[in-house]
């Protein structure tokens, strides 16, 4: 599997303070090694620590060329450091050593790592700092203080000027310059969102033009035909096309770009078209809409669009007749997890209650069934009410939308 290119960086950032900390410290420590034997006059294990903390760092950071197992370098590398300090602190001071510093280090770099290393080092190295200072009230002693008198000033400065290195010049150095680049890469991904997002909006308001054009095609070749039977025919197709166009002009219109569409709106515009272009402008249906606030995808509102447009157009023509008036009613509620319920229908002249949507011969009621099956969702017809109504059960589709079949 393809690692991300977010992880691919932070990996990236990780081993690269990793090594140069590791490289850093070492050649530090063969420098701070070499002042104490030479110019120090400190004999014995403290600069033999430094020497060997040395080697095997570099020999760690060198096999991570073979293993390539960055979290096995670093908590090798953590481990040393820890030992080190302790056996350095032990044989200067104890717990009033200035090179005690150095474990905050480690802990520091834990953090930088991840949380959990973070919180492992700071445990182990707050119990140290307890047991150093309980050594230090103590009788016992495993050594004393091994740094000359006279040196003892210049072994805290070369200590101080040892921590404040790695912490500053080398941690913190590449942690700010790990932040500039993260923060120039969030900028520029920031920007192409923003591309993209004008992108898919132009592509929208392009596809509801476009389907715009188709409508008003069929709108103008309905009119030319003389056949009433015909022209209806036509004329269902562009509402059907106008249904479909809706949707992409809400998602053009959103001022912040989502894959969703809020259904109340959606539904309101939809059905106040079909009475226009249905009943005309003086229609006495009223319409009884109950929509919770609900965003569904461009997947689940074009099918589910098309499954109101059929029943509205059905109950417009059929249904409710032109010298009476009526009431279309429509509500839709969320079940659990991503499935829904819609239930719509018209108080008008309905069908028998043997009729079966499946088997019928209308292009609309098929595609209500068809459309149905794939929202993943069961259509039955509720009989306990005068007209026709249906109770339709769908899940939420997103990236599934096939052809209707």
């Amino acid at each position: 599997m393809k690692m991300p290119y977010n992880d691919k960086y932070r990996l990236q950032q990780k081993l690269d303070l990793v090594l140069k900390v590791n490289y850093s410290s070492a050649i530090f420590a063969i420098l701070f090694g070499l002042v104490c034997h030479f110019f120090l006059d400190i004999k014995g294990i403290i600069p033999y620590a430094f020497f060997g903390y040395a080697i095997i760092n570099i020999t760690n950071t060198f096999l991570y060329t073979k293993h390539k197992n960055i979290a096995l370098t670093y908590n090798f590398t953590s481990i040393i450091s820890m030992v080190g300090a302790i056996i350095v602190t032990v044989y200067s001071g104890g717990i009033q050593s200035p090179f005690i510093f150095i474990l905050a280090i480690v802990v520091f770099t834990g953090y930088v790592t991840t949380m959990v290393y973070g919180q492992i080092y700071l445990i182990l190295n707050l119990a140290v700092i307890a047991m150093l200072f309980l050594y230090d009230l103590g009788d016992f002693r495993i050594s004393e203080n091994t740094v000359p008198e006279a040196s003892r000033s210049w072994f805290a400065f070369l200590s101080t000027v040892f921590a404040v290195y790695l912490l500053g010049g080398v941690v913190g150095k590449n942690l700010l310059q790990a932040h500039m680049r993260l923060y120039k890469s969030r900028n520029e991904i920031q920007e192409r969102i923003g591309e993209k997002e004008t992108l898919l909006k132009e592509v929208h308001h392009r596809v509801k033009n476009n389907l715009q054009t188709v409508s008003s095609l069929l709108s103008l070749q309905s009119r030319t035909i003389e056949d009433e039977k015909i022209s209806g025919i036509i004329r269902s197709s562009q509402n059907r096309v106008v249904s479909m166009a809706m949707v992409h002009e809400m998602l053009y219109k959103r001022d912040d770009y989502l894959s969703k569409i809020e259904l109340k709106p959606y539904v309101k515009e939809l059905i106040e078209y079909l009475l226009r272009s249905v009943k005309g402008t003086g229609s006495n249906v009223k319409v009884d809409l109950n929509i919770e606030e609900n965003k569904l995808s461009i997947d689940t509102v074009i099918p589910l669009g098309l499954i109101i447009n059929e029943t509205i157009t059905n109950a417009l023509k059929y249904g409710i007749m032109d010298d009476q008036g009526g009431i279309i009613s429509l509500s839709l509620k969320k079940l659990s997890n991503n499935r829904y319920e819609l239930y719509l229908g018209d108080n008008g002249v309905g069908y028998s209650e043997n009729f079966d949507p499946k088997n019928a011969k209308s292009l609309g009621l098929k595609l209500i069934y068809n459309l149905t099956r794939q929202l993943k969702g069961t259509l039955a017809r509720d009989l306990s009410k005068k007209g026709t109504y249906y109770r339709i059960e769908f899940e939420e589709i997103v990236d599934d939308f096939n052809t209707i079949g």
